[in-house]
Parts: structure tokens; sequence; C-alpha cells
């Protein structure tokens, strides 16, 4: 049977996450448990690497990496409500982010390949 989530995600990874999850790997850690602990942090990049790097069903994979980019999607509003109240002015390129990252989600809960968006920032 193919791997139907690896044919459509790999394209998205870097190479570095990929050695950086392969070292965790090689140290004895659980790849699905590692990508389930990056999406709670909102960390796209590391858990799309496990996850690659993993064996799961295709389901719990998207479910994960769908996770990721929704927890990510809610600390960059929550950054940008931050920086409204400290600033005193809105910041609507991290509200874009998080649109992008929701887009992504219902993308991947779909089983649909997720265009390489290149980031207009860095909300970490």
């Amino acid at each position: 049977m193919p791997d139907i989530f690896n044919e459509l995600y790999s394209g998205l990874s870097k190479d570095i996450f990929l050695e950086r999850a392969r070292q965790q790997l090689e140290q004895g850690d659980d790849g699905l448990a590692c990508a389930n602990t990056y999406a709670d942090e909102g960390k796209v990049d590391f858990v799309l690497a496990h996850l690659l790097l993993s064996e799961a069903t295709e389901d719990v994979k998207r479910a994960i990496l769908a996770r990721a980019y929704e927890r990510r999607a809610t600390l960059s509003d929550e950054k940008a409500e931050d920086f409204a109240r400290q600033y005193h002015r809105s910041f609507p390129l991290i509200k874009l982010e998080a649109q992008k990252d929701r887009l992504s989600a219902q993308e991947v809960r779909q089983g649909k390949q997720v265009p390489r968006r290149g980031k207009m920032l860095n909300s970490d």
C-alpha cells in the first residue's frame, strides 16, 4: 500500500528538521509521541519530520499534522492580540499567517496537498 501521507507532505519538510527527528529516534524517542508533543506546541516543521519517519495510519498522521497547524494558528492569534495590547495597533500579517495555518489544517484533514506557503514572518 502506498504511503500517501509521505507523497503529499514530504515536499514541505526541510532537511534540518528531518535530521533532528532522526537523531531523536536514534536516541530511542518515540516518533509519534514526539510528533504529538510538538503538535501541542504548534511546531509544524518538527511534527511533519517525525510523522514522515514514523509508522502510523494515514488518518493518525493527518490528525496530528492538522492539530499542529491549528495550534500554531491559535498561538499566532494570541501573539497578535498580545502585541495589539502592548503596542496599541493591529498586526494583520500575524493574523494572515494564522488564517493560512487554519486553511492548511483543513487541507490536511481532507487529505489534500498543502501548497508550500512561504511564511511572511516568524512568529516563534
